[in-house]
């Protein structure tokens, strides 16, 4: 069953995987991104969200900000340490390991996210599409979340609502085409020892990014 919503924010960072050190941002948002703000709003192991649409309602604009982040992670051999019973750090110490990136974001961000929910197999007996239709919407008005939906970091919140005003009106609506390039539109988690990122090619039509018909390639 279809939902309409609603987001937006003062920036927005869709990290490109072929950039390796300094982050930048995708022109759009992702597909799996959407699912993701959706998922924030409402998860149920009875329904799966598929992304249909996305419009993009304000101009594409980037800028540029720096960002303290880590440049380690916990090493896996202490942790196999540690529980077998030895003694080994299981932190990262901010102070020495901070390191200062720039990164490309995108800012002042508006969407709206077209998706749609499909049943699965750990649906109860009494799950129905209506009843998880109605539990949305009602979170979506109520602006209730499980946890705060954001723009591919968690610096970036999500500011969201229901969208119930009929067709969208976007800044690229009279362009016929914009093409963006390939763009990544899921992992595939299939063979949980293999997992594979899937890319497609994304074009905005007339402002919208049309998922329904898109072509995906490993």
């Amino acid at each position: 069953m279809a939902i309409q919503m609603e987001v937006w924010g003062k920036y927005a960072c869709f990290s490109r995987p072929e950039m390796k050190v300094e982050r930048v941002s995708y022109d759009v948002m992702t597909p799996s991104a959407a699912r993701g703000i959706l998922e924030a709003v409402y998860w149920h192991p009875g329904l799966r969200w598929h992304i249909d649409r996305i419009h993009v309602i304000n101009p594409i604009q980037f800028t540029n900000i720096r960002r303290n982040e880590v440049k380690s992670k916990i090493s896996a051999q202490n942790v196999r340490s540690v529980m077998l019973g030895g003694n080994k750090p299981l932190y990262i110490n901010t102070a020495e390991d901070i390191q200062q990136r720039a990164a490309t974001v995108l800012r002042d961000v508006h969407y709206v996210i077209e998706a749609h929910f499909t049943m699965t197999e750990r649906a109860s007996a009494g799950d129905n599409p209506g009843k998880f239709q109605d539990i949305v919407k009602r979170r979506l008005s109520a602006g209730q979340c499980y946890h705060q939906p954001y723009f591919g970091c968690r610096e970036f919140p999500v500011h969201f609502r229901l969208y119930e005003e009929g067709s969208c009106v976007s800044y690229y609506q009279n362009e016929p085409k914009h093409d963006l390039g390939y763009m990544l539109y899921d992992m595939d988690y299939s063979d949980p020892q293999d997992i594979q990122p899937m890319f497609f090619r994304a074009e905005l039509r007339y402002g919208v990014l049309d998922l329904t018909d898109c072509e995906v390639v490993r």
